[in-house]
């Protein structure tokens, strides 16, 4: 059991004065045993929002894994049929642009391969994102083409050889999320799309080339998993113990990357130790407390970063560039798991959000607006691109249509000068704009710009969507 502490002080204000009864206080040693006593309790709750914050999207991960595997088993495919509506919870900003194919991948004992079909030129793109939410690779059309492969996804600490013909791509994590996309071209579309994700599959390496699978190890017993809250409200709901006891239990599985060697430093000062549960309660009641405080205060730091965005290019849209892959950015890293856990690299999906219309009022489904985009500014994306409308929660808003997210896949009406207008608005909008319509609540709402293989316009940042405009 950890030690109080209160004893850890006392140990070290003892070890000071029995040398110093055997000669001269050492300066050296005095600075030492100053460091590794305890912050104070304010210290302490700034240590607790900084290492929150840090772990959050690791224990966000966890949450989702744990709920979404109760439907399907590790290293197995789940394939999404049809588009996400309103009903779906499981993830936060979910997108409504390709039909998925995801997996959660367990790499603890061996190995996972995954093989991909020819494609006949469609794009796709299989990002793998680690524990911590980084991509840390991406097959698809844009990397590796779409002929046929098979790809071995190796943990961190696997050693071993590979049959011929299989690529490593080696995992940061034990855990791996496999958010696979693959694009649909209208409801028409659907049935090939289907057979292609029939092919896609997943091969623990002990069962490749028909060898004897390895047995699994039967699942250890959770307690009772919460299927009506969203990850991100079950989340929230965790005290500071709760908390960070699930992210100590998760790093031996899931190390700290190299980069975060200063950070793993203030783990160690808070009391947090891989696979040791963490308790506040063996601490004074004060520390204890700033302990929560400091989680409290870093949770609603992270909302409130998520409702806010960057820095805008001067009409109400923030240009996401730099998610992915979040290096030491922990704020960053948090903000976007909260705003939409899974998000893509740069150069395989940009996004653009927007709370705010073009005088910097808070959108709002009573209000109507419209988004104009001139002919030559529509989206530069290789692929495509989409608009999705979000509520306050982060979920698709139900409407008459079933329509969450309007883009270049859809029939839009264009204007006779080869412009586009998309009407937002609760209401449904008179004649041909229905066309062109993304249907909003009757309270607050974001949306999401989405481009898909985006053009160096959009890397570079010389593109910026229009504003949104009330016209009401």
């Amino acid at each position: 059991m950890k030690p109080s502490f209160r004893l850890m002080a006392s140990a070290v204000t003892l070890a000071v004065m029995l040398s110093g009864c055997a000669s001269a206080p050492d300066s050296a040693a005095i600075q030492t045993a100053a460091v590794e006593q305890p912050p104070t309790d304010q210290a302490m709750k700034a240590l607790s929002a900084e290492v929150f914050t840090y772990a959050y999207p690791l224990v966000l991960m966890d949450v989702t894994r744990e709920l979404m595997t109760l439907r399907t088993p590790v290293n197995t495919f789940s394939h999404k049929r049809t588009f996400p509506d309103a009903s779906f919870t499981d993830v936060v900003s979910p997108n409504a642009d390709t039909l998925h194919s995801s997996a959660w991948l367990d790499l603890s004992r061996e190995p996972v391969i995954l093989s991909v079909p020819d494609t006949q030129g469609r794009y796709y793109l299989m990002p793998l994102m680690d524990a911590w939410t980084n991509v840390f690779a991406s097959p698809g059309k844009r990397t590796t083409g779409t002929r046929r492969g098979n790809f071995a996804i190796t943990g961190p600490d696997w050693r071993g050889t590979l049959p011929k013909g299989v690529q490593e791509i080696r995992a940061p994590t034990s855990t791996v999320w496999l958010i696979g996309r693959t694009q649909v071209n209208g409801k028409k579309d659907l049935p090939a799309v289907h057979r292609l994700q029939d092919q896609y599959r997943l091969t623990p390496l002990s069962a490749w080339g028909g060898g004897r699978r390895v047995p699994e190890r039967p699942a250890p017993r959770a307690a009772a998993v919460d299927t009506q809250s969203s990850p991100v409200e079950q989340v929230a709901a965790m005290d500071a113990q709760a908390f960070f006891t699930r992210f100590a239990a998760l790093l031996p599985a899931n190390p700290p990357a190299p980069a975060d060697s200063a950070m793993v430093e203030k783990l160690r000062r808070m009391g947090i130790h891989p696979g040791v549960p963490f308790k506040t309660t063996v601490m004074e009641p004060t520390t204890a407390r700033a302990v929560q405080e400091g989680a409290t205060a870093a949770l609603a730091a992270i909302v409130q970063g998520a409702r806010k965005g960057n820095a805008d290019a001067g009409n109400g849209w923030v240009m996401h560039r730099d998610l992915g892959n979040y290096g030491t950015n922990y704020a960053r890293r948090a903000v976007t798991a909260w705003v939409g856990l899974g998000a893509n690299l740069p150069e395989d999906a940009i996004y653009a959000s927007t709370r705010t219309d073009a005088n910097g009022t808070p959108l709002q489904g009573g209000a109507r607006y419209v988004l104009h985009f001139d002919k030559s500014q529509l989206p530069p994306a290789r692929a495509f691109w989409s608009l999705t409308l979000y509520n306050d929660r982060q979920a698709f808003v139900p409407n008459p249509i079933h329509r969450y997210a309007i883009g270049s896949r859809d029939r839009l009406r264009y204007n006779r000068d080869g412009s586009l207008d998309i009407y937002i608005q609760h209401e449904r909008p008179t004649g041909s704009r229905a066309a062109n319509w993304l249907p909003a609540p009757p309270d607050g709402l974001n949306m999401m710009l989405r481009a898909y293989w985006p053009e160096q316009a959009l890397l570079d940042g010389n593109w910026m969507p229009p504003a949104v405009m009330r016209v009401n």
